[in-house]
């Protein structure tokens, strides 16, 4: 719970445009969600850190935050959330 906590907190910052705070946010949920094996936690908070990066124009650590989280998941690609994260990876790769 805490890592989807410090991903909507990162959303808040995100939406009051402090980038810094909400690049913090996420880190710190991806890394919360990774300790606890949370692996969907995981990816929702990865996808929203490479979002931001990606807006920023950092494809490269965009895809380096989300491909590893998003190659842990063999099954179930129709949630929306591995949906979306599948999305942003087509869009960081072309």
């Amino acid at each position: 719970i805490r890592a989807e906590l410090l991903r909507f907190e990162g959303d808040l910052h995100l939406a009051g445009h402090d980038h810094s705070a909400a690049e913090r946010c996420y880190r710190d949920a991806v890394a919360c969600a990774g300790l606890q094996g949370a692996r969907l936690l995981e990816l929702r908070a990865a996808t929203s850190l490479a979002r931001l990066l990606h807006e920023r124009g950092e494809d490269a650590a965009a895809l380096a935050v989300l491909a590893p989280v998003q190659a842990w998941f063999s099954e179930g690609f129709s949630r929306i959330d591995l949906q979306d994260a599948a999305a942003l990876l087509a869009e960081l790769t072309n």
